[in-house]
C-alpha cells in the first residue's frame, strides 16, 4: 500500500504543478482555454488567476515534501497535510466553480489519503 500511496501523492503533485503552470505562466495562452475563460476576460482575470496559481503551487510543494523529505514521520505529515488541503480545495472548487474539479482534485487526494492511512504501520 506504501507504493500506491506514493504513486497517488505523486499524481496529485503533478496535477497541481500543471494547474500552477496553467494559472501562472501559461494563463494567457493555454490556461484561459483550458479553464474556458472568454478572450474578453483573460486580461482582467490574469492577476487573480496568478495568485490562485501560487496556492496550487504551495499544495504541490507540500505533496513533493511528502515524497522526498528524509525524515519519514515529517514526510508523512507533509503528505497528509498536502492531500487534505487538496481534498478540501477540490470540494470547495466543485461547489463554487464546477463539479469536474471534484474528480480532478478531490478524488485522487482522498484516494491518496486512504492509501497513506492503510500503509501506516500498526
Amino acid at each position: 500500500m506504501q507504493i500506491a500511496a506514493q504513486v497517488l501523492i505523486g499524481l496529485v503533485f503533478l496535477i497541481h504543478v500543471y494547474i500552477f503552470l496553467l494559472e501562472t505562466v501559461l494563463f494567457k495562452s493555454r490556461g484561459a482555454k483550458v479553464f474556458g475563460i472568454p478572450k474578453a476576460e483573460v486580461e482582467s482575470r490574469a492577476v487573480a488567476m496568478s495568485n490562485q496559481g501560487c496556492y496550487n503551487g504551495f499544495l504541490a510543494a507540500a505533496c513533493l515534501l511528502g515524497l522526498v523529505y528524509p525524515n519519514p514521520a515529517i514526510a508523512t505529515a507533509f503528505a497528509y497535510f498536502g492531500l487534505s488541503c487538496v481534498a478540501v480545495a477540490g470540494i470547495w472548487g466543485a461547489a463554487t466553480v464546477m463539479v469536474r474539479i471534484l474528480y480532478i482534485q478531490t478524488v485522487p487526494a482522498v484516494l491518496g489519503l486512504v492509501a497513506l492511512y492503510l500503509a501506516a504501520p500498526v
